[in-house]
């Protein structure tokens, strides 16, 4: 009796034990996600909400975004994967809330059901009535009182795209009060900047940074040939003269339209074609072919195969426009003064209005050699052509060199060990062409010789292209530090400033690229040793975001700045929502006034 008294007494207390840990043990995922939004069809242009919906079974929680001090977890990541141009920006999440840890203790985070909250935006050159995929993945830390797992959950939603949006009511309660934000927060989650200028004032802004864009390091080159071109002009006839300058503007606006174009509707930022490795190597191999021959090692041109005045006429109205299009192409490692708000202002117009402005950049590029073309008396007051030509023109190969040496240091950031080797040594195969063809490929050789030296260059050139042409595989963002100018910079990312700003810490970011020459420029003044004192003594962290090759975070956060293209040095000063943004050219003084701004 005593046994069947004592088995029944531990069938009712292990019942509920079991019960219990049968609850912790169900099958299925511990977490599961689905992704809804605000809207059923959205808008181009138009920013919208999503959330990320998690649903916990019993007893399992996951952590929020920061964790506090005391809590031993991991935090939740959202990693989106969109369109091609569509951006996110993840709005402040609800507040978390104890919950049960594995060590019986009490912690913070989520259980039950909870919307994490984020803006996406499409790009105003989506079509309506196109479907997109959107795609979440959640990198979470799910536990329950005995254990803890790592849980991926990933969710999608398609969308239509209208001409205007459409609210979704069967999700309005959940957007309307589901995710609450403080005043303070909802200012960390601005809209994109509005325009502080009139469209008129844009204008004037884009003209005069193409302006300054002649006398910017990036356009040396092309200017001094330019100027060479003008020269041999001068004294000639009016009309020739108006067309040398007319071509050339020609093709810097045309250059600019197809850019434009391209940003427009592909989404890009400017200067994206120069985070391509071939792009990159195909100029640095375009401006050694280009020096060699203006350093005399061999000539091409109407003169050198015999043939006649009319086709050198409409020889030189090609190469005045070639040289506008190649202007623009080297101008775009540079951001003057005046251009960069500009540009950032350009990317969020419609199409009409922003190629006007990528026009009105082309014609203050085009402007000086433009006023050159129309006042004729001008060029007349130039120096007469003569031998000294020669030697100016050898002279500016040397530009030209330096442009490649530039171009090579640029490719140090995307291609890495023994690439790089074969990539340079590609570059001394194709001068060796160059060679051959100057020294046997001329008019007073034997037609036998001139033609196996033509098939010598080209083999030589051709397979020097296809020998280094760059073989680039992306790895793993670095997020180590390193010191630079006297100072240690931190890898750059969106978690880790959120990370500083919530611990109320200075935070100065230098959005740089190797191909922007204005961003290495800027990098002179932090060597000065009172703004390095000063920055130790504002405790400043100091973070890196490295655009050299194609990132869309930094294009996405440069996009939040009113930013199209680099350099763009911010700080964010602790208490203060909205960045300090300083000029495209940096300077110890205007450096030091925005770091006299932290308390």
């Amino acid at each position: 009796m005593n046994r069947v008294l004592t088995s029944l007494f531990l069938l009712f207390t292990l019942i509920p034990a079991a019960r219990s840990q049968v609850e912790l043990d169900a099958p299925g995922p511990k977490v599961a996600a689905s992704l809804i939004a605000e809207v059923k069809a959205a808008a181009p242009g138009q920013p919208f909400q999503v959330a990320v919906k998690l649903v916990h079974q019993p007893h399992w929680h996951t952590y929020g975004k920061e964790l506090p001090p005391e809590v031993i977890g991991k935090p939740t990541r959202l990693k989106w994967t969109l369109p091609e141009g569509w951006s996110v920006e993840e709005l402040p999440w609800p507040p978390t809330h104890e919950v049960e840890s594995t060590d019986g203790k009490k912690s913070q985070g989520y259980d039950g059901t909870v919307h994490l909250p984020a803006r996406i935006t499409p790009p105003a050159s989506a079509r309506a009535g196109e479907s997109v995929e959107l795609i979440v993945k959640v990198d979470a830390l799910v536990c329950n009182p005995s254990n803890c797992m790592p849980a991926k959950p990933e969710a999608k939603l398609t969308l239509k795209l209208a001409d205007k949006a459409e609210a979704d009511p069967a999700h309005a309660a959940i957007f309307g009060s589901a995710t609450p934000v403080s005043p303070a927060a909802a200012t960390a989650a601005k809209p994109s900047p509005k325009p502080e200028r009139s469209f008129a004032g844009y204008l004037l802004f884009a003209f005069i940074g193409g302006l300054i864009l002649n006398v910017m390091p990036c356009v040396f080159p092309v200017l001094g040939i330019k100027v060479l071109s003008v020269v041999q002009q001068a004294g000639g006839d009016k009309r020739q003269v108006l067309m040398h300058g007319l071509a050339y503007t020609l093709g810097v606006l045309v250059c600019f339209w197809a850019l434009g174009a391209l940003v427009i509707t592909l989404g890009k930022a400017w200067g994206f074609q120069l985070q391509s490795p071939g792009f990159v190597f195909g100029l640095c191999a375009f401006f050694l072919i280009f020096a060699l021959s203006m350093a005399g090692v061999f000539e091409i041109g109407a003169s050198a195969v015999g043939v006649g005045q009319n086709l050198q006429a409409r020889h030189g109205l090609g190469g005045s426009f070639f040289s506008g299009l190649l202007a623009v192409v080297v101008a775009t490692p540079c951001s003057a003064p005046f251009l960069g708000s500009a540009l950032g202002y350009t990317v969020t117009l419609p199409a009409a209005q922003a190629l006007l402005m990528f026009s009105m950049i082309g014609l203050g590029l085009a402007s000086p050699f433009l006023i050159l073309a129309v006042f004729p008396k001008l060029v007349s007051a130039l120096p007469r052509p003569g031998a000294w030509m020669e030697s100016f023109k050898q002279g500016l190969s040397f530009l030209l060199f330096g442009t490649v040496v530039f171009l090579l240091w640029v490719l140090t950031g995307m291609i890495e060990g023994q690439p790089m080797l074969f990539l340079m040594f590609s570059l001394v195969l194709i001068a060796m062409g160059c060679w051959i063809y100057g020294r046997w490929c001329l008019p007073h050789k034997k037609p036998r010789t001139r033609l196996l030296a033509l098939l010598l260059t080209l083999l030589c050139i051709i397979g020097g292209l296809a020998y280094g042409w760059p073989k680039v595989e992306k790895g793993a963002v670095s997020n180590g530090s390193h010191v630079e100018g006297g100072l240690t910079w931190e890898a750059w990312s969106p978690e880790k400033v959120e990370q500083l700003r919530a611990a109320k810490t200075p935070v100065y970011i230098d959005y740089t690229a190797k191909w922007c020459f204005t961003c290495q420029v800027n990098k002179r003044i932090y060597k000065d040793a009172a703004l390095q004192k000063l920055i130790a003594d504002k405790k400043v962290t100091l973070l890196k975001a490295d655009w050299t090759n194609e990132d869309p975070r930094i294009t996405e956060a440069l996009s939040q700045l009113g930013k199209a293209a680099v350099p763009v040095n911010v700080l964010y000063v602790p208490g203060k929502a909205d960045p300090v943004v300083l000029p495209e050219l940096l300077s110890v003084d205007n450096v030091s006034t925005a770091l006299g701004q932290i308390p």
